[in-house]
């Protein structure tokens, strides 16, 4: 249906911002193609407007969004202009596309997608195929960025891998990779190896790289990979260092070290033991631009930003009554990460969690660091075509308990409708427990927007 519309439409301009979304999601059946042929052609239509701008380029497996957040906020209140290119959003296609933290205007986007459509009609037409919906998108974010805005940085987030990504078309001033796990091994590789080999993809040649990476098999490759780009790495536990000096729940005090200074304390409102890397990878990677571009950001304004900073879907209560916590922990790292919180950062007497994942997740090794410490476990299943049946998952849920019932002693629930699941969990929520929301993003943006202004998210790519 959608591809007949566009046949329909083709040479005709887009009339609202609606069709403009329409449009750009419409090219999702051409799927996620790998390689840069597509978006280089149609950079070079459009005169290269990508080679104005100065890019942050972050990559990694979880932790890209939080560090895009620590680092448009200190930029921005050190008084520079700042472009923020993220993916997926949480409710609203225009949160991708952010121009100092607001986000880009419905006729702005309707009319930059007028700019693109002929040219991306004229490339189907080849023997390269119709860019997608992620190559149309970032497209689409380099003419907001150099033709409408012109912000002094672009802080430039992955969409898949890093090598390969339509993204890595970009020459930046400095390469970021937060971490790296077991997510999109289907496309990215099945080691953790391969992976790094992917995500180190976005190093170029003398451009330095702050990177987060722990697994002894991910560091070598991206040590290799640098020094073979003569590009200096700046590795967290080796060239920077962050200690923690308190921790409550909604704020958590850290000291900085590197290289060139200390730093403390600093103070970020965001949870997890992980959100403090993320928040020293931001600081280091602000210590590079000061070295080597000159970034004038002092230290109360750093302290400021990254205080400020925030970011949706990530460890944040959504309610009070009754407490209930949403968090996208939709691979094996990120359910680690959101465990370790459970244990650590937030006191309650039972915990009730709701998931629902896609088809192509990791469910098992997501599920062992959930399972031990929940009271009650509620599957669900996301408003999304690529979703996993609540049917399926609870029964690899039955499965692990049958093979360690001494460990799991848990109630389980499954229900298919996640605004049924939602109220179950609101019901069995008492006053001393916390609820929490987990899995894929596509369920969290959902249950974000119906507990915040009761209303449908558009959510997605």
């Amino acid at each position: 249906m959608i591809e007949h519309n566009a046949e329909q439409r083709r040479g005709e301009p887009l009339q609202s911002y609606k069709e403009a979304v329409d449009w750009i999601t419409g090219l999702i059946p051409f799927g996620i193609r790998p390689g840069l042929d597509r978006v280089e052609k149609l950079m070079e239509l459009l005169d290269n407007p990508h080679r104005r701008l100065k890019f942050i380029h972050i990559a990694g497996t979880n932790g890209k969004g939080s560090t895009s957040a620590y680092l448009t906020s200190v930029i921005l209140r050190a008084g520079y202009d700042v472009g923020t290119f993220t993916s997926p959003y949480i409710t609203k296609f225009t949160n991708r596309f952010q121009y100092n933290g607001v986000d880009i205007e419905e006729e702005t986007l309707l009319r930059l997608a007028n700019d693109l459509k002929p040219h991306v009609e004229a490339i189907a037409e080849t023997e390269l195929g119709s860019p997608t919906m992620f190559e149309v998108s970032t497209a689409l974010a380099i003419l907001f960025y150099a033709k409408v805005t012109y912000p002094d940085y672009v802080v430039w987030e992955t969409g898949l891998g890093g090598r390969l990504d339509v993204t890595n078309i970009v020459h930046p001033v400095v390469s970021v990779i937060t971490n790296i796990g077991h997510d999109h091994m289907d496309r990215l590789g099945d080691t953790i190896a391969a992976v790094a080999s992917e995500k180190a993809g976005i190093i170029k040649a003398g451009i330095p790289v702050v990177s987060a990476v722990t697994q002894p098999e991910a560091v070598e490759v991206i040590k290799r990979i640098a020094a073979e780009k003569q590009s200096t790495l700046y590795l967290l536990g080796e060239q920077f260092h962050e200690t923690a000096l308190s921790v409550r729940e909604d704020e958590q005090t850290f000291s900085f070290t590197n290289l060139f200074r200390s730093i403390d304390p600093l103070t970020i409102t965001l949870n997890g033991a992980h959100q403090r890397t993320n928040a020293a990878v931001a600081v280091m990677t602000l210590e590079v631009l000061r070295q080597y571009n000159a970034l004038v950001v002092e230290d109360d304004i750093l302290a400021e930003g990254l205080r400020a900073a925030a970011w949706p879907g990530r460890l944040e209560m959504v309610s009070q009554k009754p407490r209930i916590l949403i968090d996208g922990a939709h691979n094996p790292e990120g359910a680690e990460s959101l465990a370790d919180a459970l244990k650590n950062t937030y006191k309650y007497d039972r915990l009730h969690l709701m998931m629902g994942m896609l088809e192509n997740k990791n469910h098992q090794d997501v599920l062992k660091h959930i399972l031990p410490i929940v009271d009650t476990l509620i599957v669900t299943e996301p408003d999304f075509r690529m979703k996993k049946e609540a049917p399926a998952l609870a029964e690899l849920v039955q499965e692990m308990r049958e093979q360690q019932p001494d460990k799991y002693s848990f109630e389980l629930v499954v229900e298919q409708n996640w605004q049924h699941a939602l109220q179950k969990l609101q019901q069995l929520t008492g006053e001393t427990d916390l609820g929490v929301v987990t899995g894929t993003l596509y369920l969290i943006a959902d249950v974000r927007s119906r507990i915040l202004y009761n209303s449908d998210s558009e959510k997605g790519w």
